[in-house]
């Protein structure tokens, strides 16, 4: 290679910073199923973090009885104008009623960023197991159903006792984050962050999300004999 090959090699760009993440504060998330425990728990926590949050039900009367419960500017609507005025919609309705719920908002839910934490569980005598989606899990399940929304998966390891105690103020935790365009998940992991002591760590692509909402399964065994409300930690990141 001469001299002049060399000056017209374009240099390197230097790795991203995975730490870079976005600044999200500006967003409206609406949140669905957020009337019930862990919906209204990541309401609360960002909420009280300074992000404008709407909690979303089938009764837009419950929502707004949630959001005056909450305080910290929380509104309350139903599920459609949930999804219509919000930035990011975070999916936290029962498994049960999961894919009727997003199959009816499809149009609502278009060119959104949908954040799926819905964790398919069974319960028998010998305690919560995980439950396997014909799609291969609850955010495959919802990325099928809206084709044009923008899905990630996330929040789903997260105690709703501890996210709604007004006493705590740091969540111990992180959050995996799972999603296919970089951009979106760096969105998602930057909303983690706002809520102190949490972080969002990049876990993968969506076709890996069956294991992360199966662990929840394994985390409420550990709660149930330590008599704890455990999160994750991820070592050497």
């Amino acid at each position: 290679m001469t001299s002049t090959d060399s000056a017209q090699t374009p240099a390197k760009a230097p790795a991203k910073d995975p730490w870079d993440l976005p600044d999200v504060s500006g967003y409206v998330v609406g949140v669905l199923g957020g009337t019930g425990p862990q919906g209204k728990g990541l309401a609360y926590r960002l909420a009280r973090a300074g992000q404008k949050v709407i909690i979303g039900s089938r009764s837009a009367e419950r929502a707004q009885a949630a959001a005056d419960e909450l305080g910290h500017g929380v509104e309350g609507a139903d599920n459609a104008e949930t999804a219509r005025r919000s930035d990011i919609v975070i999916v936290a309705v029962p498994w049960d009623g999961h894919g009727d719920t997003l199959a009816a908002l499809c149009a609502d839910l278009s060119g959104k960023l949908v954040v799926d934490c819905v964790n398919p569980l069974g319960f028998d005598k010998q305690g919560a197991y995980a439950l396997k989606p014909e799609e291969g899990s609850a955010a495959e399940q919802a990325a099928a159903l809206l084709p044009d929304s923008r899905v990630a998966a996330a929040f789903h390891h997260l105690s709703a006792v501890l996210l709604q105690d007004p006493e705590i103020d740091e969540i111990d935790t992180d959050v995996m984050v799972l999603g296919e365009q970089r951009a979106d998940v760096e969105i998602v992991q930057a909303l983690a962050g706002r809520i102190p002591g949490m972080r969002g760590i990049f876990a993968g692509r969506l076709r890996n999300a069956h294991q992360v909402e199966s662990l929840v399964a394994n985390l409420i065994s550990v709660n149930r004999r330590y008599k704890a409300h455990a999160g994750l930690r991820v070592t050497d990141v």
